[in-house]
């Protein structure tokens, strides 16, 4: 721009003011800029409202390409009030109200590549107020725009038909929105949770934007917006999210270096709701240069997440759910040879006693371990069987363990005492095992204080064995003392159920002489 052009310019812009003041040949001089916000397009708008003395036509597909040129040229000063620009893009915008939701739409991706100010959190807020409205009153799924009349029509139908689709109505404008830069997202997210728009749809916007916005994105793209959604989703309800759909990103960032402080809000929402995951999901490979073919480190993450809690309290039932799930992987990862003793320790003590109901997949998942690590020395043997807890077994996996020759002569003891003690609280009615053992890491010997009856019951004291018996002998003898601990159990249990029948008939003969009381006495 030279100066003879930008002369009838000067007196309405503050910066043309002060460059042409300091020039002693200003009609010589030229101007050039280049970040003119909206480029020459603009650049001409703004020539025209100079050279027609103020007056142009605003409206809101040019309103905020004219009030970020205004602020870059100044333009807050004039001869006239009427010529004052920023003025007049403001009063404008005022009427943002009226605006339809195109030309919301179309204002926002003018702002986009330009300096944001008040005009965007505007076009926002008043977006997020078209959106909040209750579903009964919201835009028909088959339209997405509210410039469409049927955007004021109510889809008051309680039809069944109507509420399959009430879901899919509120979220007509996914895709509308898609287009709009990571930065403004952030925005949009934010003034919808200020007014407590429902996290479930927001939620899925935020994976359809993820989405979307991969067909075309470029690398350092791709790591803006995932960071962007993935630091959003963090602002949300967790019970909100899909469990699904928070794995599905997280195998999108594997392939992704992205902040370590956005990939840690995803392990700990991915862990709040592990008991929603499947071993699909859990069985996620090891990063590159690793051993260890599935990501156990990644896992153990989960669950310490899993165990702080997050914003919910972890109940019984989820912590169940989660021990199933992790027995399951336990039973996944125990034939890789790669895996390290001290790996798989900390995978089968990751969560407490009360997680598991049976140990018999442990016991399976532990039998398999050990089979292919066999090289394992018997110190390693032990810490690992210190987590199993024999009570816990069935009479069967019991049986089992004892004659397995991969677990060390000491839990093969201590599955038999388990079992006799089993056998002892069955036919006294009592349930004392604890006062004996747990595990074999705290097995104390203790002597039987009860009165011993030899015939009906057979017992077994620690004190009595001799560990270090050679093994054979050992085994010969523990099958022998399994067959009759499954003898006496038959027995128990026919016991019960004669002494059910005498009480069933007892009863019998009891109602039937009340009844006939009444006919003695007349």
């Amino acid at each position: 721009m030279n100066g003879v052009f930008a002369m009838p310019m000067k007196s309405l812009t503050r910066k043309l003011s002060k460059l042409f003041d300091k020039s002693t040949n200003a009609k010589r001089n030229k101007v050039i800029f280049r970040d003119f916000p909206g480029g020459v397009e603009n650049f001409e708008l703004i020539a025209r409202f100079c050279y027609n003395n103020g007056k142009i036509d605003i409206n809101p597909s040019n309103v905020s390409l004219l009030y970020f040129a205004a602020q870059f040229l100044e333009m807050n000063n004039s001869v006239s009030g009427n010529h004052n620009l920023i003025e007049k893009t403001m009063k404008s915008i005022e009427e943002i109200s009226y605006w339809t939701w195109s030309d919301l739409l179309a204002t926002l991706k003018h702002c986009q590549d330009l300096q944001s100010s008040g005009i965007v959190e505007r076009c926002l807020d008043s977006l997020v107020g078209r959106l909040a409205i209750p579903s009964e009153a919201s835009p028909c799924a088959s339209t997405s725009s509210q410039d469409s009349p049927g955007f004021r029509l109510s889809c008051n139908t309680r039809s069944t038909e109507s509420l399959k689709h009430g879901f899919s109505q509120a979220t007509w404008w996914f895709e509308d929105l898609s287009v709009l830069s990571p930065d403004m997202i952030k925005m949009l997210i934010k003034s919808m949770v200020s007014r407590k728009y429902n996290h479930v749809i927001i939620g899925r916007f935020l994976f359809h934007y993820q989405k979307s916005k991969f067909y075309i994105a470029s690398p350092d793209e791709k790591h803006q917006v995932l960071e962007t959604v993935i630091d959003m989703l963090y602002t949300l309800d967790t019970n909100s999210i899909s469990c699904k759909s928070l794995f599905r990103i997280y195998r999108v960032v594997l392939n992704l270096n992205i902040s370590k402080n956005s990939r840690n809000k995803l392990e700990c929402m991915i862990g709040s709701q592990l008991d929603q995951a499947t071993l699909d999901n859990l069985l996620i490979p090891s990063p590159y240069g690793a051993s260890c073919l599935y990501d156990v480190n990644l896992v153990l993450r989960f669950l310490k997440a899993f165990l702080c809690g997050g914003d919910q309290q972890v109940s019984p039932m989820r912590i169940k759910k989660v021990g199933s799930l992790m027995d399951m992987y336990i039973t996944e990862v125990a034939p890789d040879p790669c895996l390290k003793s001290s790996k798989f320790l900390a995978l089968v003590v990751a969560l407490p006693d009360s997680a598991r109901g049976s140990s018999n997949e442990l016991y399976h998942a532990i039998d398999i371990y050990l089979e292919v690590h066999a090289g394992l020395s018997d110190e390693e043997k032990m810490k690992i069987c210190c987590a199993l807890n024999y009570e816990k077994l069935s009479t069967e996996a019991g049986i089992h363990l004892s004659q397995n020759a991969k677990f060390p002569s000491k839990s093969a003891v201590q599955a038999l005492i388990c079992q006799q003690l089993k056998l002892k609280n069955l036919l006294q009615g009592t349930n004392n095992t604890k006062l004996y053992t747990n595990s074999p890491c705290n097995f104390i010997e203790t002597k039987g204080k009860a009165k011993k009856d030899e015939a009906c019951e057979p017992t077994l004291y620690s004190e009595r064995l001799d560990i270090s018996v050679d093994n054979e002998k050992l085994r010969e003898h523990l099958q022998g003392m399994q067959c009759r601990v499954m003898e006496l159990e038959k027995v128990c249990k026919k016991m019960q159920s004669e002494m059910a029948k005498i009480m069933k008939s007892k009863a019998a003969a009891h109602g039937s002489s009340a009844r006939s009381l009444p006919r003695l006495c007349s």
